[in-house]
């Protein structure tokens, strides 16, 4: 059974289609990321799948379960992490946490609170009140909210926006324990290279619509291949190598070039060809296609 089904998801705000037949499966134990840019949809498809927000068509399940008409299985499965600080000025961090414990009937979580405030390097902030805490440490917050209940499927919607190097460290230190643990977690955010590091397939959202929808390394590999960056000394490029180029302005230019490739055997040829035509090379390197290199392809020629 899959962690999350959601099969033909349609939402419209006025005059905005603001999702537009989405359908994704992520698997139980997946590391998966939403990704696309703003305005994509993205944060409107995980209030529907938190049962936050209602689609006009479609349905979302988690686990099996149906979020609207059985929500509240489904919203006990399900731990959410939501970009806006929201958050209780009133009680210190561990009363914080007890309650939501109280919103799921867990009565006696103490153990598992003292072990996600270690984690996320709260044990110290434990009886300060919240109101008093840094925007990081309110982030931090969150995310423990999110996991009090130990849910299967985390939903973390740009956790890491606006915070420091050593809250995101530690963040995807235990996200990622967690995820070798069995729970599913989905990742959106605008940091592309979280997204390559940590999730094992990702979809990509444009204007309502996925665009792309596949493993982070196929992706990058067949979408958007790599670069051979050549520089010559002497003589030109031969014109069979010229549709290689990824730059047209480098051809004006004519002395280094940006060629592309899908796979690292296509070097050698292009070098015996660079030798034939008697072309010295003075410098070369070979640059790995990132996720950003596929995000810019993807949106560029999506429209």
């Amino acid at each position: 059974m899959a962690a999350i089904s959601i099969s033909n998801v349609k939402k419209r705000y006025g005059a905005l289609q603001a999702l537009d037949g989405v359908s994704l499966t992520i698997e139980q134990g997946e590391f998966f990321g939403l990704l696309g840019p703003n305005g994509a949809g993205k944060t409107t498809l995980i209030s529907i799948v938190a049962g936050l927000n209602r689609a006009d068509s479609g349905a979302v399940a988690i686990h099996g379960h149906d979020t609207v008409t059985d929500y509240r299985n489904a919203r006990r499965l399900l731990g959410v992490v939501p970009q806006e600080l929201v958050f209780d000025p009133f009680f210190t961090v561990r009363e914080t946490l007890r309650m939501q414990s109280g919103y799921f009937g867990l009565k006696k979580n103490d153990d598992w609170i003292d072990e996600v405030m270690h984690h996320l390097d709260l044990t110290g902030k434990a009886e300060t009140n919240t109101r008093a805490l840094s925007g990081g440490m309110k982030r931090r917050v969150l995310v423990a909210q999110a996991l009090v209940h130990k849910p299967p499927v985390i939903v973390l919607d740009e956790p890491t926006a606006g915070v420091d190097v050593e809250l995101r460290q530690t963040l995807w230190k235990f996200i990622s324990r967690l995820n070798r643990e069995g729970h599913t977690v989905v990742l959106t955010t605008h940091y592309l290279e979280e997204a390559q590091a940590l999730c094992n397939r990702i979809a990509m959202l444009k204007s309502g619509k996925v665009v792309a929808l596949d493993s982070t390394s196929a992706l990058i590999r067949r979408i958007s291949g790599s670069q051979l960056v050549v520089s010559l000394e002497q003589g030109t490029l031969p014109e069979e190598l010229k549709p290689l180029v990824s730059h047209p302005d480098e051809l004006v230019s004519g002395h280094k070039f940006t060629l592309r490739i899908t796979d690292y055997r296509e070097v050698e040829p292009i070098l015996v060809r660079l030798r034939e035509a008697g072309v010295v090379i003075g410098d070369m390197q070979l640059h790995q296609a990132d996720l950003e290199d596929v995000f810019i392809q993807i949106m560029g020629n999506e429209k």
